[in-house]
């Protein structure tokens, strides 16, 4: 993986990446203890709230920004999402009423849901090279994993010295010294295509690419799997622990970075596997793996025989499959589209990703508190079954990136058709094959 890093301007992009997560896991601390300061007993409702408002601005953001991203400058647009992130940021410890959290939660995760997909358009074009950009995306999940992991750890330092509302300036600094990386990184300009058409039609651009695609179909079905399962890690690890086992509060954390482990593991492994076998024959076993091992937990997690040893294997098994189902997306999405339409195709992904999530974390919440974890591992654990075995059937497992068509609606001295090789009908011919404006549907194979 450190091949990918020899480029500077990835090394910069990634920098910035790996310190605003930092910064992001700070703010995840210090805005629970500044609810619960605001709150006391219902800080889990505001939290909850406020994880309910992320989900919905990044669901309505992302395509929004995604239309328009490549007829701006990247490079000034990502410096000032983390200047106004900072700027939001800075406000938090400031606020004295409830509502006051949701509105500037609202305008910081607005900020976020125009930065990240715009960040990972970014990055393919930076990495021409398909095995250095694979290596950037476990390089990615690994920023992730090390966030989830260290970020509160060193949190938890930093409160034995100072009040949580500093955590809120470190936050702050992490945007800044991000804004400051990702300006001294040389980013390619967007590509343009002017097209005519209402401002819908560009807003649904990505989602209509994304929706046609069998393969990216496929992994948002993955990602109805992946989102069953982390949210039953993320919401109901606490009780797990603190109930059913009767752990200590430093044991939440260890379950937690057992999960983060597992899928750090599987993000070390993925570029050598990747090299060897189809995106396919990875992700999909990956998300069979999440819904076999939560409804292995739901049936024999429970009661007596509960114990410390199984939920930390589960859990490790669990971030296994949730970065092998996850990590290769960036791949696809490259594959299936123009350099001009990433863009939009990415935050279109973004924002279809994020409604799994929004079904997922208040479900795994209900069923755990109303009517216990066994019914609701063994619920999400349908789910997760339920997304991958969708996923095995929308992917087709003959899946070329060239794919011979026609073009009936296209008279045979048409551009496209004279910059390709035709065959005996001269609107008949191969190349790879994405969704866009000469191509809306997918060919069907036989």
């Amino acid at each position: 993986m450190i091949s990918a890093l020899l480029n500077r301007s990835y090394r910069h992009l990634f920098a910035a990446q790996v310190i605003s997560l930092m910064g992001t896991g700070f703010a995840t601390v210090a805005l629970g203890l500044l609810a619960y300061d605001l709150a006391g007993a219902d800080a889990g409702a505001v939290l909850g709230t406020a994880l309910a408002i992320k989900m919905v601005a990044y669901v309505c953001v992302a395509p929004i920004v995604g239309a328009f991203a490549n007829r701006l400058p990247r490079r000034a647009f990502l410096v000032t999402m983390d200047a106004v992130r900072a700027a939001i940021v800075m406000l938090l410890p400031f606020v004295d009423q409830v509502w006051q959290i949701y509105l500037l939660i609202f305008l910081l995760q607005a900020a976020s849901a125009s930065f990240i997909p715009i960040y990972q358009a970014v990055i393919p074009d930076v990495l021409l090279d398909e095995k250095n950009y694979t290596r950037a995306l476990s390089l990615s999940r690994l920023a992730y994993d090390l966030e989830s992991l260290l970020s509160p750890l060193l949190a938890a330092a930093l409160l034995t010295v100072m009040g949580f509302h500093w955590l809120f300036a470190g936050t702050a600094i992490g945007f800044i010294l991000s804004a400051l990386l990702i300006g001294s990184a040389m980013i390619p300009a967007a590509a343009r295509l002017e097209r005519r058409g209402d401002i819908f039609r560009h807003i649904l651009r990505g989602s209509r690419i994304f929706l046609a695609t069998p393969r990216l179909r496929g992994l948002l079905a993955l990602n109805l799997a992946a989102a069953a399962a982390g949210a039953m890690v993320i919401v109901n690890s606490v009780v797990y622990v603190r109930s059913n086992l009767d752990r200590s509060e430093a044991d939440l954390a260890i379950a937690l970075a057992a999960f983060g482990g597992g899928s750090m593991l599987a993000a070390l492994f993925l570029p050598r596997l990747l090299e060897k076998l189809p995106d396919r024959a990875v992700m999909l076993p990956g998300g069979a793996l999440l819904g076999a091992t939560l409804v292995f937990i739901g049936l024999a997690g429970q009661g007596s025989a509960a114990s410390w040893p199984m939920l930390l294997t589960v859990w490790f098994v669990l971030g296994l499959g949730y970065a092998a189902a996850l990590t290769p997306a960036g791949r696809l999405l490259r594959n299936s589209s123009h350099q001009e339409d990433r863009p939009a195709l990415f935050a279109a992904y973004f924002s279809l990703s994020h409604i799994c999530w929004l079904l997922t974390y208040p479900l795994a919440g209900w069923l755990g508190a109303s009517v216990g974890l066994t019914v609701a591992f063994l619920a999400l654990g349908a789910l997760a079954a339920l997304g991958a075995g969708a996923a095995f059937m929308l992917w087709p497992r003959r899946d070329p990136q060239s794919i011979e068509h026609a073009h009936d609606d296209l008279p045979p001295d048409h551009p496209h058709l004279r910059a390709t090789e035709s065959g005996e009908n001269g609107s008949r011919h191969s190349h790879p094959f994405v969704i866009d404006d000469y191509h809306r549907h997918w060919p069907e194979q036989g």
